[in-house]
């Protein structure tokens, strides 16, 4: 069996840093990928923070109801037209 160079240099790295025998050191390595690519941890649920979207635009108008706000714009336009025509 043979480690590609980068890891061999990694591992003599760690022990000139931390001390110990190669031998030890791949072991442990070799255990802790080993143990910890078998547990799945479980992302954290996703939330969408809900904000507050303001006071009321006009009586019965909700921001939260955007159709209704449009139609609602859309009829005084239209009323606002007709009393120009006049």
């Amino acid at each position: 069996m043979e480690l590609d160079d980068d890891l061999v240099q990694e591992l003599r790295d760690r022990l000139s840093r931390e001390g110990g025998s190669l031998r030890k050191a791949l072991n442990s390595a070799l255990r802790k990928g080993l143990y910890d690519s078998g547990r799945q941890s479980q992302p954290a649920p996703y939330r969408c923070p809900s904000v507050h979207m303001g006071m009321l635009v006009s009586p019965g108008i909700d921001l939260d109801k955007a159709l209704a706000l449009a139609a609602a714009l859309e009829d005084a336009e239209t009323a606002g037209e007709l009393e120009r025509r006049k």
